[in-house]
């Protein structure tokens, strides 16, 4: 299995996306992950003729598709250290955003953190093999539903529970990055960021790892 597929980093992945989803939410009143809620805002603000508050949902929705460019081109320019380049660009900028945050709110928080959710959710897709957003949980959501249901109805699909308990586990930890978002961007907003920060550096850190499984079979 690849260091990027591990739980720890799915449940890392997770908790810094539920946290930069409610400190954009926050601060800009848009999402930097959940693109369907900002198209559905700009729909419904350009039907009633509010074309500024409309167009208010146009940065993150560019930025968000800039942030999957780049994260096809990493792919391909960068191969098997796609992951590691992903998440040293994604520390990158979320260290920019906060320094810019004070100077250019709009611009910092809209386009640089709608980036960072795009290339989080195109490169890192899998844990232990199974497909997944560590930046929005309703695939996860349905998933650990349709698991536990497997189960409760009697199903014995090799690795059913375990698989459940993942999806369960990833939306736990997006909701638990989204709550300690909610906390801490209106107590300390000028290091609200270095949370997220802290959370990718340490998944950084675990894919960096030696794959041991991998060592022992060589």
């Amino acid at each position: 299995m690849r260091r990027e597929e591990i739980l720890p980093v799915a449940l890392l992945l997770a908790f810094a996306g539920g946290y930069i989803d409610t400190y954009t939410w926050i601060t800009h009143g848009v999402l930097a992950n959940a693109q369907t809620a900002n198209v559905v805002f700009l729909w419904v603000h350009a039907m009633a003729g509010q074309w500024q508050q409309a167009l208010h949902f146009v940065p993150p929705l560019f930025a968000f598709g800039v942030g999957v460019v780049i994260a096809a081109w990493l792919r391909r320019a960068a191969g098997g250290r796609t992951g590691q380049l992903s998440l040293l660009v994604e520390i990158g900028m979320l260290i920019l955003v906060g320094i810019l945050h004070n100077r250019v709110p709009e611009v910092a928080g809209t386009l640089g953190i709608s980036m960072v959710a795009a290339m989080q959710t195109s490169i890192f897709t899998k844990v232990e093999g199974a497909t997944y957003s560590s930046v929005m949980i309703t695939g996860n959501f349905r998933q650990a539903i349709e698991g536990a249901f497997s189960l409760a109805s009697g199903g014995r699909e090799p690795g059913r529970l375990r698989k459940s308990c993942i999806f369960i586990g990833v939306c736990a930890a997006f909701g638990t990055g989204a709550g300690a978002g909610a906390f801490l961007t209106e107590r300390i907003p000028t290091l609200t960021l270095g949370i997220p920060v802290a959370a990718l550096l340490m998944v950084l850190l675990l894919c960096e790892m030696p794959n041991t499984a991998k060592a022992s079979q060589e």
